[in-house]
């Protein structure tokens, strides 16, 4: 299951612009090649995939808008070969960073099967030891 179409990709960045990144038979084609996109959606999921699978049982059952906006904004970081427009370069480096919150669960998903982790170190600590330094073994030096 693919987190985002390409259809989505040209509803969001719009036909022209999907179609300068992608076609790059010689000369133009002029349409959108679906095997670039299909590839820049593999390795999309694949990175997205990275990130849950610490915190989120895999496939998800459903894709959340918030996985759908990221997944949009990978894609199209990754389909550009030359230096992307500097928008879409911060989309990507905020992309990667939700991703980060997402799997250290900052950001919780509304899906099934989220599994949340244990750090271990919540909670109050207790030491049943004697304290070392007090008024009795200090004798002389208070």
């Amino acid at each position: 299951m693919t987190y985002a179409t390409t259809q989505q990709l040209e509803d969001r960045f719009g036909h022209r612009l999907v179609l300068d990144l992608t076609d790059r038979a010689d000369p133009p084609a002029g349409q959108i090649d679906v095997g670039v996109v299909d590839r820049a959606l593999t390795d999309t999921d694949a990175l997205i995939d990275g990130y849950l699978k610490g915190r989120y049982v895999l496939p998800l059952t459903e894709t959340p808008p918030l996985i759908v906006d990221l997944a949009l904004t990978i894609a199209i970081y990754k389909l550009h070969t030359y230096s992307p427009d500097p928008k879409i370069e911060e989309d990507y480096k905020m992309a990667l960073r939700s991703l980060e919150m997402v799997g250290k669960g900052t950001i919780r998903l509304p899906v099934e099967g989220a599994e949340p982790k244990d750090t271990g170190g919540g909670g109050a600590r207790v030491t049943d030891r004697e304290r070392p330094f007090s008024a009795a073994t200090m004798k002389g030096f208070i």
